[in-house]
Parts: structure tokens; C-alpha cells; sequence
């Protein structure tokens, strides 16, 4: 089913951007032979029954499938009806029942899948305005829902308590244009009232079993596509090399996620909630670009085998990276980013390694922000990789750290550096890059904590002064005190310096 659901992803983004919406002569003829150009190009085959009375033509059992190399099965979705009504203003409005079944087919490796998803709708309404070369949707409703209702596997039908999904959104709108130049270009809006979903999934062997729902409010999504007119959707690396392109931005209000189950006889549960946050990608056939964070998030768990619930909470989360993708034989630029802003746990979890609060409980803080510069060995769209490889993916030439903060317990260590690597060097450090560059720290609070964790019987005295010893050899005083200052320093021919120091 992994790669049924791997291969289908493509069909079920295509689909959204299309049934997404200035001002010129469109018939309903030009909108439905816009959709059969489009999947066409991408490599499926969209049939339908074409039957038109007065200004109404209805499309049912329209079929989208698409064969993948001969290893890898197939892929066929049905939509048993499509109206397109000419409105005498140059529009067209799209209209599907209130309530109707679409029927998806598989086969992957030596399995065959068969599925009943229903979708649902209150008041939709979907209007196309434009020209054929230029057409954008616009849609409203109350409620857009989504639930599977079957799976067959091998012919053979799984209880409905083995896999459940049902998504709904209110009160919706949103707008998509498609613009047919060189590539189809299409920007999207999107803004929802909020998302609620529900999956659940049983193990018939083992038993174990999972229940997720949730709710997200306020949701807003802005994004652009380039959509080559004719490239292959099954093959990955043909279809970014024809031109395809990504970006986009997805926020929301608030949201909150309950999760219960059972694993190897145990139960558990799970709470969480975040007063909103945001997610932005962008991709292409050279870089791939995450940016992700999630404000004031609480989080509660309860395992069988723990008497009370494990409570934490963080003002502000964050997650960001840039990476090529492409093999080149040029060095390419990279960052990665990550941002834990005033962690905190619940008194019941601190007390459990210090019951006497001898620990500072401030929130804690880790932060880095690194950048740096990378040649790729390999493309990751290639379908011939081998994924198993020893093979370095690529190879490491710079790397500068901007800032990094770790803060907890009553310990503060800050620093900055700046290094570049010989990769024809790998024997100075054991099969590693050699490095050059310098890096700048300052541990604050260090020696305190150190005796705090001896006063509480955590490390012994023999362990304190080792690590003293260390700080020692590899740090000097600071102004302020128990302030501890550090360059250490890789020099080209292989030395290690601290402090002006040769450590290696």
C-alpha cells in the first residue's frame, strides 16, 4: 500500500489544483477540454461520458488513471458526475452532487487495492471565469467532507476498524488561477473557518489500535505552481527537470490534537494544543526549503506504565532548512535552522530527578543557525538510486554556525564559527573531511551547576574535578564570574588549538 499511496500523491495534488478559479467568453466545452489537456500531460487518461442539454453538458464516470512502470501497478480514480453550466456571462459553473462516492483502484509490487472514499458538500459553489488560456476558479462553501468508507485488498474487503480517515472544513473559500504560457501557472488562495479530522486504525493481528482527532482554526493557505505542460507524473526526476516548481505558505489560528491507543498491551494517550503557527515549502529541481513553526504549544502524555502525565509546554517551536538537491559539480550554498524557545515541564516530572528543586526550573532555550556550502554527489529524484548505498550523498566544503544558544538549569553556553573542510583530506580525522576555522564559545554558570549535581548525588567528586580538569584545559576565565571563554581553533596542517593552546 506504501507505494499505491506514494504514487497517488501526484494524482491527488493534481486534482486539488484543478478543481480550484477574468473576465471573457468561456464555455463549458473550453473548461472540460482544459481538464483533459491537463491530466493528459502529466501523463494519465482522463475518459468521460460527454452528454449536453441546453446550456448544461454533464460528464459521469469520469476516469483518471495513470500506469506507472510495470513494477510499480497502476493508479485509476472514478468521479461518477460533473456538471458544467454555461451562465450566459462568459462563466461556467462547476457542480458535483451534495454527497457522492469516488471509487480509487491500485496495484503496487504484488498487491491489488481498491477503495470507496465519499466526498460530501453544503452549498458549494464553484464558478470558472476567464479565457482558455486563463481561467480562474472561485469557490465557496459551508462544508467540504471527506471519509473512506471501504478497502479491499487482493479482493479481499478489511474490516471498517482497521483504517478510518474522515476530514471536514467549514465555511471555506479560496480561488485558484491557471495561466497557460510556456509552463501552466497557477496561484492559489485559500481560507477556512477550520479543519477537523478523525483516523483510526486497528492491528486485526496484534491487536494495538490508534485513535487521532483534531482541530485546526482559522486556516489560510497562498501558493504558487509551474506546472510544465508535458512531462511524465510517474517518473519523479523528469517531472522536476520539465520545470515543475512549488512555493507556498499555509497558517493557522490555534489547534489541538488528542491521540489514544494501545502499544505491545499498553495504553497511552496524548494532548496537544498550539495557539497557531505556520508552514512554508518550496521546491524545484534544485533546492527543497522547510520553514515551519508553531507558537505557545502544550503537551500532555499518559503511558500505563507512569502514574501521572508527563506536561510540557514551549512558548515558541521552530524548524527551517534549505538543501540542493540537484547533483552538480559546482559547491551549492545550504542553512539549517532550529529554535526551542522557553521549554518548560510540569513540577510532578521535575520532581522525579529533584524532588528538592535544587535545579533552576527557568525555561530553557536551544537555538542554532547554521549556513554553510555543499556539493551533491547524487540526485534524490532519481529513480535508480539505491537508497542503501555506502555511498556518501555528498560532500561537506563550509560550514558557519551564526549563532548558537543552549540555555537549562542555570547554564548558559553561547558561540559562533566558521569552518571550511579538504575533502581529499580524510585520514587526519578518520575518514572525515579535514576541517580549518575557528569557533567562539562562553559557558556561563557551569561551575555552579556542577556543584548542584554533586550536592543532589548525580555525578561523584572524582567526576566533577575530571570535568573541571577539561574546562580547564579547554577554556579560560571570563570577566564575569563563573564565565568561561573558548576559541578553539582547526588549523589546515590538522592541529587543534585552544586558546592559542595546541590540544592535537
Amino acid at each position: 500500500m506504501s507505494v499505491f499511496l506514494r504514487r497517488s500523491c501526484g494524482a491527488a495534488l493534481a486534482y486539488a489544483v484543478a478543481t480550484q478559479g477574468a473576465f471573457a467568453e468561456l464555455s463549458a466545452n473550453d473548461v472540460w477540454s482544459d481538464w483533459q489537456s491537463y491530466f493528459t500531460s502529466m501523463g494519465y487518461t482522463i475518459i468521460g461520458d460527454e452528454t449536453t442539454a441546453g446550456d448544461v453538458t454533464t460528464i459521469s464516470n469520469m476516469t483518471l488513471s495513470l500506469a506507472f512502470p510495470e513494477e510499480d501497478g497502476q493508479f485509476q480514480m472514478v468521479m461518477p458526475e460533473m456538471t458544467l453550466t454555461e451562465n450566459g456571462d462568459g462563466t461556467v459553473t462547476i457542480g458535483v452532487p451534495e454527497s457522492f462516492p469516488m471509487d480509487v483502484t491500485g496495484q503496487a509490487e504484488d498487491e491489488e487495492f481498491a477503495a470507496t472514499v465519499t466526498y460530501s458538500h453544503s452549498q458549494l459553489n464553484m464558478v470558472v471565469s476567464g479565457t482558455s488560456e486563463d481561467m480562474t476558479y472561485d469557490y465557496t462553501a459551508d462544508k467540504l467532507g471527506v471519509k473512506l468508507d471501504s478497502i479491499e485488498v487482493d479482493g479481499e474487503p478489511l474490516p471498517s476498524e482497521v483504517f478510518d480517515i474522515n476530514f471536514e472544513a467549514n465555511d471555506l473559500s479560496g480561488s485558484s488561477r491557471m495561466q497557460i504560457g510556456e509552463n501552466r501557472d497557477v496561484s492559489q488562495t485559500f481560507n477556512a473557518a477550520d479543519l477537523i479530522y478523525d483516523l483510526s486504525f486497528q492491528d486485526p493481528e496484534s491487536g494495538e489500535n490508534g485513535l487521532i482527532n483534531g482541530q485546526l482554526d482559522q486556516l489560510a493557505f497562498e501558493g504558487h505552481n509551474v506546472i510544465p505542460l508535458d512531462f511524465d507524473l510517474s517518473n519523479p526526476e523528469a517531472f522536476y527537470e520539465a520545470g515543475f516548481a512549488f512555493d507556498g505558505i499555509f497558517t493557522y489560528a490555534s489547534g489541538s490534537t488528542d491521540l489514544s491507543g494501545t502499544s505491545e498491551g499498553q495504553a497511552f494517550s496524548m494532548n496537544s494544543t498550539s495557539e497557531g503557527g505556520r508552514f512554508a515549502a518550496s521546491i524545484d529541481a534544485e533546492r527543497i526549503v522547510y520553514d515551519i513553526d508553531q507558537n505557545s504549544t502544550n503537551l500532555a502524555v499518559t503511558t500505563a506504565g507512569l502514574p501521572f502525565p508527563i506536561e510540557l509546554s514551549m512558548a515558541k517551536a521552530g524548524l527551517n532548512f534549505e538543501f540542493p538537491i540537484q547533483q552538480s559539480d559546482e559547491v551549492q550554498p545550504f542553512g539549517f535552522g532550529l529554535n526551542l524557545t522557553d521549554f518548560t515541564m510540569s513540577d510532578v516530572l521535575w520532581g522525579i530527578f529533584d524532588p528538592a528543586g535544587a535545579l533552576p526550573r527557568d525555561p530553557a532555550t536551544i537555538a542554532l543557525d547554521s549556513t554553510g556550502t555543499a556539493k551533491v554527489l547524487m540526485n534524490i529524484f532519481d529513480p535508480e538510486i539505491d537508497v542503501e548505498s555506502d555511498e556518501a550523498p555528498g560532500e561537506l566544503h563550509s560550514l558557519k554556525i551564526n549563532e548558537l544558544l543552549v540555555s537549562l538549569v542555570g547554564a548558559k553556553l553561547t558561540g559562533d564559527g566558521d569552518f571550511a573542510f579538504d575533502n581529499s583530506n580524510t585520514e587526519a580525522f578518520d575518514g572525515l573531511p579535514s576541517p580549518s576555522g575557528v569557533a567562539n564559545l562562553q559557558l556561563v554558570g557551569a561551575n555552579q551547576l556542577i556543584d548542584t549535581l554533586i550536592g543532589m548525588g548525580i555525578i561523584s567528586d572524582n567526576d566533577a574535578l575530571g570535568a573541571r580538569m577539561m574546562m580547564g584545559l579547554m577554556a579560560v576565565p571570563g570577566e564575569e564570574p563563573d564565565t568561561l571563554n573558548s576559541t578553539i581553533e582547526f588549523t589546515e596542517d590538522g592541529q587543534i588549538l585552544a586558546n592559542g593552546q595546541r590540544i592535537k
